[in-house]
């Protein structure tokens, strides 16, 4: 059984950083650096660790006037489809409930928008193609 947990400390957003570059930024020649950026001290970052691993992790940024972000959703590929993103998902709704916010925003990549579309995001627009590669689709939800 696997538990979500909130981020609390420098070395654990360290541990979470490495896992969104290992999962979303590497397999593309990109740098580490950009798998975070200015407003991590300000967001909230869930994840699971498997043994003493974090295998799975989210970040949800406050963006103003109601409106949560998700961003830098991860699993590690040896626990995807075993239903870690739906309950790190589930870990950020709740706290954005928690901090008042109405509606939560997504820029979701092309083979994820199914996923988001099963935990009841809708596609808004399609958006920006990162990397000359992959595809992004605006996705929110009122919660």
């Amino acid at each position: 059984m696997y538990y979500v947990e909130l981020c609390q400390s420098q070395q654990c957003l360290e541990a979470i950083i490495e896992l969104r570059y290992s999962v979303l930024r590497k397999p593309w020649g990109q740098s580490k650096e950009s798998a975070t950026d200015d407003l991590e001290s300000s967001s909230i970052h869930a994840f699971i660790k498997h043994n003493t691993e974090i295998i799975a992790c989210g970040r949800l940024q406050n963006n103003g006037e109601g409106i949560g972000q998700v961003r830098y959703m991860a699993i590690n590929e040896y626990f995807q489809r075993q239903g870690l993103g739906t309950l790190i998902l589930k870990c950020l709704e709740d706290e954005a409930h928690k901090i008042k916010l109405k509606k939560i925003e997504l820029q979701a990549r092309e083979n994820a928008c199914e996923f988001y579309k099963v935990c009841g995001y809708i596609i808004e627009e399609k958006t920006f193609l990162l990397w000359d590669l992959i595809q992004h689709y605006k996705m929110s939800k009122l919660i």
